[in-house]
């Protein structure tokens, strides 16, 4: 199959057979190389690392191709599998080394700390590597500071990286070094585009063609891309095509051949195609969709599918699964051709057309997660259906395999800074899907990034509503991971912008927050302090819940912090609130509290009486479960009180209880069938 075929930025594959074309050269050498006496040995000593294996090339060279075979031929060797990650994008960014640790702990399920730092989430590797024996591919790698934090300290690991050149800093690696294919696998690859016979019937041309494309398997897949749509061109045609091309004087000679033979392809499309070609050097991650490419060209749907399928034909992308890739060796090359031939005005309006359809698909993304009847739900139904999704699981599905792209545009929309509307309104998209299909904590180090860039926008925009609820947010997962200093750092702010805002809410939210910090850190005379000022603001407003609430977190730290007579006080308040509020089963909880405090104070009788008054709230609340742990905290009180057949008693009543909740439950749970057919068949099976 043609969307098969070559991987241009390297690999050799022939559409038809996924077979791999030449180098076994280097795979012998590479293969050598992994049994070579290091330094280390020869010194008489253990290796302390992995080795690592350079291959150092161009883009579109073969060098990613390569390493690929040599880690497939190598599987077998290193039970505990091969992890891969990509360390710069086919727009040239270098990809941090905590994303891409991070990306490696996700591949061996283990999840990171939200917001830890590079230094953390490395260790975090490099312990997980220690007690594998596993390969490690690191592609595209710009150099040595983005490799060595990532090498495992195990030397039953090997590690494979990518590069153009070499990795000067790491000990004991020698690279292999690629440049052009040779002519007779250079006409076999060629063959396997532009089939064997035009190749057979003109040999001198065709070796012609692998001279001008300088042996470089990208360059050859484009030529031979080319080639297989053009039944009437000849090889030879082809060979004065190239010769005709001009080159250009600023690339280095090395990167020439790509670039006529890029040329020679891009000035073949149509108007209307190279245009949407040009644009998808602004898709997020390099990589594009039908949507995607459709929203940047301004066409329709299936224009945009079949046209993506043509350029896959054509070897200018590479495809995935339903997703397209823009190769890296080709990116640059489009960037220029977009920056030479269209107005940064349609570029932007092209990236806002782009930013607008993700949005609406992420709202559909996180809508069919929805119960059925909802307001989301009914809002996804106007939704054209080309957005719609088949069910939940198909959505979860395009978020998990989106999920590198839709990050990508969120922080290129933070960093193009003339989008912010629209790139607040993408990331919170983004944040309420990944919190609605993977739940808020397993989502949180992703969600913490996403934080970080509504906070950078709200910064820039002077928007304190939004730069509080940003803060917020990180504060609360900073204080989950015990960064508690972090925590108060960020809560402070979070006031700060609250307060600026004139928003209570943001400034209520942060001193009960700074409350929690401080409590977690076992301040308890400031918890108590910020405690009583969030309550104070409830109370100036009226808001009766939350006061009652404040009331029991006071109370608490007045508990911890040994001072019963005021905890006490507190936990009577915060009964009062919900005796008013009408909430019982809260009532019941802040007596049950309230006589656990009594008997802190050595006043057991007290507690004993307030437990029987809290087990009468629960039982006209009709909470069964707080009744049995009422029961059993007066069992317990009853002990040590003396009274051990009193305590038996409640605590016949509390098994009672439970054993009667768990019968309910299960009858609940198998009324379904036909004449209680289900029921019958769990009580006899």
């Amino acid at each position: 199959m043609a969307d098969q075929a070559v991987d241009p930025d390297g690999p050799a594959r022939a559409a038809s057979s996924g077979r791999f074309y030449g180098r076994q050269r280097e795979l012998k050498a590479l293969r050598a190389d992994i049994e070579r006496a290091g330094l280390d040995t020869i010194a008489g000593r253990k290796s302390p690392r992995a080795r690592v294996l350079l291959i150092a090339g161009r883009p579109g060279s073969g060098r990613t191709a390569l390493a690929e075979e040599l880690v497939r031929r190598l599987a077998g060797d290193y039970p505990d599998g091969l992890l891969r990650t990509r360390l710069t994008e086919p727009g040239g960014r270098r990809v941090p080394v905590a994303q891409a640790a991070r990306g490696l702990l996700d591949s061996l399920g283990i999840v990171s700390p939200p917001g830890a730092g590079e230094d953390e989430l490395t260790e975090m590797v490099r312990e997980a590597l220690a007690v594998r024996r596993t390969l490690l591919l690191l592609d595209d790698a710009a150099d040595a500071e983005q490799v060595d934090p990532l090498l495992p300290d195990n030397p039953d690991c090997l590690a494979v990286a990518v590069a153009e050149g070499p990795l000067t800093g790491i000990p004991d690696v020698r690279p292999c070094t690629l440049g052009g294919m040779d002519a007779k696998t250079a006409m076999v690859l060629l063959a396997a585009f532009a089939g064997s016979v035009r190749i057979t019937v003109d040999p001198q041309a065709a070796e012609s063609i692998a001279e001008e494309c300088g042996g470089q398997p990208a360059a050859l897949a484009l030529v031979g891309g080319w080639l297989a749509g053009r039944n009437m061109t000849s090889v030879a045609d082809v060979v004065r095509r190239l010769r005709g091309l001009p080159d250009d004087g600023e690339l280095p000679q090395s990167a020439r051949p790509l670039a006529r033979a890029f040329r020679l392809v891009y000035e073949s499309l149509p108007v209307s195609a190279a245009g949407m070609l040009r644009l998808l050097a602004i898709a997020p991650a390099g990589i594009a969709d039908a949507h995607t490419a459709s929203a940047l060209a301004g066409c329709s749907l299936s224009t945009a599918q079949s046209t993506l399928d043509d350029f896959v034909a054509l070897a200018l992308l590479r495809r995935v699964g339903d997703r397209y890739e823009v190769p890296g060796c080709l990116a640059p090359l489009l960037r220029a051709l977009m920056e030479e031939h269209d107005r940064p005005a349609e570029v932007q309006l092209a990236r806002a057309r782009m930013l607008e359809r993700t949005v609406r698909q992420l709202h559909s993304c996180r809508a069919v997660a929805e119960p059925p009847g909802s307001a989301a739900r009914r809002q996804l139904a106007g939704l054209p259906r080309s957005l719609r999704f088949a069910d939940a699981s198909a959505a979860a599905e395009w978020l998990h395999t989106r999920q590198p792209a839709l990050l990508a545009a969120a922080r290129l929309a933070v960093e193009d800074g003339e989008l912010d509307t629209l790139a607040r309104r993408l990331v919170a998209a983004l944040v309420r899907a990944l919190a609605a299909h993977r739940g808020t904590d397993a989502a949180a180090p992703d969600l913490y990034g996403l934080h970080q860039l509504v906070l950078g926008v709200a910064e820039r925009r002077g928007l304190h509503r939004e730069q509080a609820a940003a803060l917020l947010n990180l504060a609360d997962l900073d204080a989950r991971t015990g960064r508690g200093r972090d925590a108060l750092v960020r809560y402070r702010a979070a006031l700060d912008a609250g307060q600026a805002a004139n928003d209570p809410y943001a400034t209520g939210r942060a001193m009960e927050s700074l409350g929690g910090a401080h409590q977690d850190l076992e301040d308890w005379q400031r918890a108590a302090d910020w405690y009583g000022r969030a309550l104070s603001q409830r109370q100036a407003r009226g808001e009766s819940a939350d006061e009652a609430r404040l009331y029991g977190r006071l109370a608490a730290v007045h508990t911890y912090a040994g001072r019963y007579g005021e905890a006490l006080r507190s936990w009577r308040a915060a009964v009062a609130g919900y005796r008013r509020l009408g909430d019982l089963p809260a009532q019941a909880r802040a007596l049950s509290e309230a006589a656990r405090v009594q008997e802190y104070a050595g006043r057991p009788e007290e507690s004993l009486r307030t437990c029987h008054e809290a087990v009468d709230w629960a039982r006209r609340a009709g909470d069964v479960r707080l009744q049995a742990a009422l029961q059993l905290r007066l069992a317990d009180t009853l002990d040590r009180l003396g009274d051990p057949a009193a305590a038996r008693l409640h605590r016949t009543t509390a098994e009672r209880l439970l054993s009667d909740e768990a019968g309910h439950e299960l009858r609940q749970e198998t009324s379904g069938g036909p004449e209680g057919s289900e029921e019958l068949d769990l009580r006899n099976p």
